[in-house]
């Protein structure tokens, strides 16, 4: 089988319109494509140029006209509240339709933004579904973000309507939506015309007459509405990368490409046959959720769950396993810090014991460096193959994986395998040139993108330039660190800015946390670079142990420090690590390590709008001031 992937991988790179133009037969338009894609705007490459097709038509209204209206499209799990719906094909038409009749009351045409904030309910997939089916561009915004990163989108995508829920809930707290859209409204300089509420019964809003309306009051006066063709290279939606300072960076996705991509991607990457239960355990606000818990499954047929809770507590380190047997599940996909989550207070994998897991395949990892001790935890309590993969928001899908589609290649802990076909990797020096096997260098993709690839930012196509295009010439950067071995297979060591220079020394400090999460002991752990007036930077680690664990944090220390030194010597200059209870991170999972360093350092920052909890931050610097950092 590994001659499948040889095949696909020659192909996608040697002549890219026949291979996508054939994969592009399985979808349905209304118009066949001009040309499979046109570089002439470059660096920016539109695919299927001249074609005319409607995403939501593809992933909702295809199925039912094939007989399928009866198969569970969502099953929405929200263990945090204790609720469950199923959802057919043919209830998802209906329910989409008639909100898409909701949007053309409001005045919402082909074209127009509309802003979605709101948390992990069904409604929201609708809203999405709703908008693609009439044209409009959606732009989720993850919900509970802060007022001021609302204004910045509205003011960036000037949605003509906003959707939302009433409320988000999180373990032990609610989150009131309204007063931040309210606070949103008055920092931004555009309002919208109008806002519809999902009222929750956890927390009801209070609706402003004549702005606000009710969700279900207006879909019971709704008249449903049909599909209309849209042009491939028109946009789907706008997604705003997390973090983003100054002007707000909103990748733009088309419907032409993005949907060949998702379609072949279920098969190609993941194995998925249509009908099968699969599993994206993201949120619907970043990049996973839209492509792997809406769009790639739905337009390939499968049946998506959608969870509103968490890995740990909602109720217990088993609920994964739980929903995964209740359901049928083939495969999950989710973030490293998910199961290190539940490695930490289940090391010995007892719940997974509890639950019948013999429909489950296939467990994938993305969002973060999948560290090998995690994914070999996983290995031998599951007993079922983890596939890491990496990808970003900006190409929608994955870059590197095992394409258990083509053929499943073996798996090297610590790399996500192959590049994916389509994307044509190479590692590059500082000088632009091709760097050897084993160097680490800028990861970057030589144009064309495949499709799916976002073709410029929202009103910002100088930045699009500036950000990705114009360090390496003819080349997509992504921003992250890596290199290949003699095999071929790809190791991400994290960002470019995650590289330390430890006197005039080029080393990776996800390496050094490969070695950390080897001890027994950690059930995840960060390194940071920080100043050194001698040496420029040095290495500093953080660990949080394993539940139960009671032998003195000192020792501890005093063992990561000698791994290290033993497995990449005294050049690493590793030789200061602390314990905390937890690691600061978004609210997606990603420990914030660059706001790590900044406080170790001593410098200004902003906090993070995607922190989930500010408070950490004051226990990172309460444990770095020992160590003679922080003083500020």
């Amino acid at each position: 089988m590994k001659r499948a992937y040889d095949e696909a991988y020659r192909r996608s790179i040697e002549d890219p319109a026949g291979y996508w133009g054939e994969l592009a037969e399985a979808m349905a338009w209304t118009k066949r494509w001009d040309r499979v894609f046109d570089t002439s705007a470059s660096p920016a490459t539109h695919w299927f140029v001249g074609a005319e097709t409607n995403t939501c038509w593809n992933a909702v209204d295809r199925h039912v006209e094939a007989g399928r209206g009866a198969q569970p499209a969502i099953v929405w799990e929200s263990p945090i509240t204790g609720a469950s719906r199923i959802i057919t094909f043919a209830e998802l038409k209906k329910q989409v339709a008639t909100f898409a009749g909701v949007l053309r009351k409001h005045n919402v045409v082909k074209g127009d933004r509309v802003l979605i904030y709101m948390s992990a309910v069904p409604e929201a997939i609708v809203a999405m579904l709703a908008c693609a089916r009439i044209g409009a561009i959606h732009s989720v915004v993850f919900g509970g973000f802060a007022a001021a990163e609302v204004a910045k989108r509205l003011d960036d995508a000037t949605p003509r309507l906003v959707v939302a829920t009433s409320c988000g809930i999180e373990p032990g707290r609610i989150i009131a939506y309204m007063p931040i859209l309210e606070e949103s409204f008055r920092l931004a300089g555009h309002e919208p015309e109008g806002v519809i509420v999902l009222q929750r019964e956890q927390q009801t809003a209070e609706l402003k007459a004549g702005r606000d309306h009710d969700w279900n009051e207006e879909m019971a006066a709704a008249k449903a509405v049909d599909w209309v063709p849209v042009a491939a290279t028109d946009p789907l939606y706008i997604l705003y990368t997390s973090g983003t300072t100054g002007k707000p960076k909103g990748v733009v996705r088309d419907n032409g490409g993005h949907m060949v991509a998702m379609h072949w991607s279920m098969k190609g990457v993941y194995d998925l046959d249509p009908g099968d239960v699969w599993w994206a355990a993201s949120d619907i606000g970043w990049v996973v959720g839209h492509s792997y818990m809406v769009y790639a499954p739905l337009l390939h047929g499968n049946t998506t769950v959608m969870f509103e809770g968490k890995p740990v507590g909602t109720p217990d380190a088993g609920v994964f396993w739980r929903v995964i047997a209740d359901h049928g599940v083939k495969a999950l996909f989710t973030a490293p810090t998910a199961f290190r989550a539940i490695k930490k207070e289940d090391p010995k994998g007892e719940w997974i014991g509890k639950y019948d897991l013999s429909k489950f395949v296939t467990l994938f990892l993305a969002g973060e460096r999948a560290d090998p001790d995690t994914v070999q935890w996983a290995e031998r309590m599951l007993d079922r193959p983890v596939v890491d993969h990496w990808w970003q928001t900006e190409t929608g899908w994955a870059m590197a994986g095992n394409c258990l589609g083509l053929g499943r290649f073996p798996i090297k802990h610590g790399s996500p395998t192959k590049p994916v076909p389509g994307y044509a990797i190479e590692i590059l020096g500082e000088d632009g040139k091709k760097l050897p096997d084993g160097t680490i260098g800028d990861v970057c993709v030589k144009l064309p993108l495949p499709p799916s690839g976002l073709a410029t930012l929202w009103n910002n196509r100088q930045g699009f330039i500036d950000s990705y295009m114009a360090d390496h010439p003819g080349y997509y950067k992504t921003g992250d660190a890596g290199y290949f071995d003699e095999d071929g297979y790809i190791y991400i060591m994290g960002r470019t800015d995650d590289l330390i220079n430890v006197a005039g020394h080029r080393l990776s400090t996800g390496g050094m946390e490969e070695i950390l999460s080897k001890h027994q002991d950690v059930a995840e752990c960060a390194v940071i670079g920080v100043h050194d007036d001698l040496k420029g930077q040095v290495p500093v680690g953080f660990m949080v142990l394993k539940a139960g664990v009671n032998r003195p944090n000192e020792e501890i220390v005093k063992e990561v420090v000698q791994m290290v030194r033993d497995e990449i010597g005294a050049v690493a200059s590793f030789r200061q690590a602390t314990v905390v209870h937890r690691l600061p991170k978004t609210r997606s999972g990603k420990i914030l390590r660059r706001t790590m360093r900044q406080l170790a350092d001593g410098e200004t920052f902003a906090m993070p709008p995607t922190i989930d909890d500010p408070a950490i931050l004051e226990e990172i610097g309460t444990a770095l001031k020992p160590l003679g950092y922080a003083k500020g």
